[in-house]
C-alpha cells in the first residue's frame, strides 16, 4: 500500500493503446495509476491493491468486467466502478449498474469526462476529506468508511455501493431529519421527485441487514410524511 496522499485508480483494460493512453492522462492529472490487462488479473488487483477506484471495461479476457464487479461486490467490495462500455451495449450499462457499478462511460469518450466523473464518484463515496468519518459503531455493527467494509457481531456483511453510501450519508447527518429527495440529490445525484420509492427500497434492505428487527428499527428511523433519520 503506497503512503502518497494522491487517490488511486485501477485502470483494468486489455487494448493496450487505450490502457497506455488512460495510464498518461490519469497520472498527467495526479492519480497514482495501477494497469491490470484483463478479468482476472484485474480482480485480483482490486482485492489486493486496495485501489479508490476502478476503470473497468466490460469486455476482457479470462473475466468480464461485469463478472469482476459482480464477484468483488459478492465480498462486500465497495471500491466504486465505472464500467467502460462499447457503443450499443445498453443491456451491459444496465446490468452494470445493477451489479453495483457506481458509472459508465460509452466508448468512444471524452477523457476530460471521464476524469470529471471518476472525480464526481470518489466526491460520493469518500466525501471531501477533512472531520470525515473512518470508523463508526453502533449496536454491535461496525462502519469501516475508508475500506468500504462493513462487520454486524464480527461478521462481514456485503452492502451494495448505494446503500454503504446511503448509510453513510444518514450516520453523517445523525439525529437530523433527512428528505427522501435531499438523499436522491446526494447519494444518487436524480434531481426530482419521481424516484422516492427507490429510497424506500434501499432503506429496507439496510434495515433487513442491519437492524436486529428490520420491522422495528431502532438507529435507521423513518419520520413519518417527511424521511428519514439515524438515531444513536
Amino acid at each position: 500500500m503506497t503512503s502518497s496522499t494522491n487517490p488511486r485508480v485501477l485502470i483494468v483494460e486489455d487494448d493496450d493503446a487505450m490502457a497506455i493512453a488512460l495510464q498518461d492522462g490519469f497520472g498527467y492529472e495526479g492519480y497514482d495509476v495501477t494497469l491490470a490487462r484483463d478479468g482476472v488479473e484485474g480482480f485480483r488487483s482490486a482485492a489486493h491493491g486496495n485501489p479508490d477506484l476502478i476503470i473497468l471495461d466490460v469486455m476482457l479476457p479470462r473475466m468480464s468486467g461485469l463478472d469482476v464487479c459482480k464477484k468483488l461486490r459478492g465480498e462486500g467490495n465497495g471500491v466504486p466502478i465505472i464500467m467502460l462500455t462499447a457503443r450499443g451495449q445498453e443491456i451491459d450499462k444496465v446490468l452494470g449498474l445493477k451489479l453495483g457499478a457506481d458509472d459508465y462511460v460509452t466508448k468512444p469518450f471524452s477523457f476530460l469526462e471521464l476524469v470529471a466523473r471518476t472525480e464526481a464518484v470518489l466526491r460520493r463515496t469518500q466525501g471531501n476529506g477533512g472531520g470525515a468519518l473512518e470508523v463508526f459503531r453502533f449496536g454491535d455493527v461496525t462502519l469501516h468508511c475508508k475500506r468500504h467494509e462493513v462487520h454486524k457481531g464480527g461478521e462481514a456483511v456485503a452492502l451494495s455501493p448505494r446503500e454503504f453510501r446511503l448509510l453513510t450519508y444518514l450516520i453523517e447527518h445523525r439525529g437530523q431529519v433527512v428528505t427522501r429527495e435531499r438523499l436522491l440529490s446526494a447519494v444518487w445525484d436524480y434531481p426530482g421527485t419521481p424516484f422516492t420509492r427507490t429510497v424506500d427500497t434501499h432503506m429496507a434492505k439496510l434495515r433487513k441487514k442491519l437492524e436486529d428487527t428490520p420491522a422495528d428499527p431502532r438507529y435507521l428511523v423513518t419520520v413519518h410524511r417527511m424521511g428519514y433519520k439515524f438515531v444513536e
